[in-house]
């Protein structure tokens, strides 16, 4: 991890290179293979391909969110050794980013359109959390990470027996996040407040209704 330190004018073109690279490029991503890629693509109905699609969307905006969070939470870290963690545990979602991007295509579905709303205002959720105190930024990380953990075996359990390919994808994003759950609690991150907790809950509601449809 280099050392070298950058502006406030280079990060902010640095962060706009990341969101342009997340919303509409290729993000960079790590040496991990795609982990569909030894699995036969089996017979789908449509019924079944357009709810999978629907999955798989709300996971991708799920990683828009994520790529932002960490994003915000890095560029206002107070501690190096904090910032230099949420830019791994980024670069590691976008590995994620990459995995539903690709699903989605082999599907003949699309991302979600409302993936730039979900990256800015996860990008303002992660800079504030980051300015408020690192035990309190590692501690949004956690309870994320723990939310992000649930919903996926939720959406493992809706997954058609058939499609092995995307089961693959979500059980590895699974044990990716409980890893980035637990490096943040080890941290030193914070419980976060029930009231919070529940607002989070409230607001990834309304984003995987969204994001399902659009």
């Amino acid at each position: 991890m280099s050392n070298r330190h950058y502006s406030p004018a280079d990060q902010l073109l640095i962060n706009a290179d990341k969101a342009i690279r997340t919303l509409f490029g290729k993000p960079e991503i790590t040496e991990r293979p795609y982990p569909a890629q030894d699995i036969e693509d089996t017979e789908i109905n449509e019924t079944d391909r357009s709810h999978i699609a629907g999955l798989m969307r709300i996971n991708h905006s799920g990683e828009v969110c994520a790529q932002a969070l960490y994003q915000g939470q890095a560029l206002t870290a107070k501690l190096p050794k904090v910032r230099q963690s949420m830019e791994r545990a980024a670069q590691e979602e976008n590995d994620h980013l990459d995995w539903c991007n690709n699903r989605l295509q082999e599907l003949g579905s699309h991302t979600s359109y409302l993936n730039p709303l979900w990256y800015a205002g996860s990008f303002a959720i992660g800079a504030t959390a980051g300015m408020i105190g690192d035990k309190w930024s590692l501690g949004f990380v956690a309870e994320t990470e723990n939310q992000v953990v649930k919903h996926l075996e939720g959406h493992l359990q809706q997954l058609p027996e058939q499609d092995a390919r995307s089961r693959a994808i979500l059980e590895q994003m699974q044990q990716d996040e409980d890893q980035h759950r637990t490096t943040a609690i080890k941290a030193g991150g914070a419980e976060l407040p029930t009231p919070i907790k529940k607002l989070m809950t409230i607001t990834s509601k309304i984003m995987t209704t969204l994001a399902y449809k659009l």
